[in-house]
């Protein structure tokens, strides 16, 4: 799939990032690269379910509001969470303030640390679901795929709360399990290059 966005600097990207000046430093630099972090994995899922029935331009917009709030995304802390942060956390102008999400971040956290405990991090755990590439349809035609459904399945099994299949593609993309950068896109042999030389955990 082409992109007829040209950004400022005369270089094509992916349409979507034309939607906002924000959208750019993000597109550039993050979407898409390969993460095998678990604090930046857990952070990307939470805002994932976070972002459901609204867009990523607000959850970006917010996402320094969001690490502040919720302690960096560090899932030991989160865990241990009571209803106190939870009052506090709904406080927070700077965030969504939506009580089932809030309490699906504290939940998921929970079980967080069981999955680290079982598979030894987050990371290995995704990255066992990358998708074989020569799989996949041409970048940005779907919402869903295969793997995304497995891979949401079995974190539904072990308890996850808001990571449906759409919500776990999304997550796919940005963390660099399929590069869906359009084929004409600038960045996408930079985070080709940057996939080849991952070492998968």
């Amino acid at each position: 799939m082409n992109t007829s966005w040209i950004a400022p600097d005369g270089q094509p990207r992916c349409h979507w990032c034309s939607a906002t000046p924000q959208y750019l430093a993000y597109h550039d630099e993050e979407w898409g690269r390969p993460v095998a972090n678990d604090q930046r994995l857990f952070e990307k899922l939470s805002l994932e379910g976070f972002q459901s029935g609204l867009s990523w331009r607000t959850i970006l917009a917010k996402r320094e509001n969001f690490r502040a709030a919720f302690h960096g995304f560090d899932f030991e802390r989160i865990a241990r969470y009571t209803q106190d942060d939870v009052q506090r956390l709904l406080d927070d102008a700077g965030i969504v303030r939506h009580r089932g999400k809030i309490e699906a971040v504290i939940h998921n956290a929970q079980r967080m640390r069981e999955l680290v405990d079982q598979e030894g991090s987050l990371a290995a755990f995704v990255w066992r679901h990358e998708p074989d590439p020569r799989t996949l349809a041409e970048p940005q035609t779907q919402s869903t795929s295969p793997v995304s459904v497995t891979l949401s399945k079995e974190l539904k099994k072990r308890g996850w709360k808001f990571v449906g299949p759409t919500t776990v593609y999304a997550f796919m993309q940005a963390m660099g399990l399929v590069n869906d950068h359009a084929r004409d896109c600038v960045i996408r042999d930079r985070v080709e290059r940057a996939r080849r030389s991952f070492q998968r955990p």
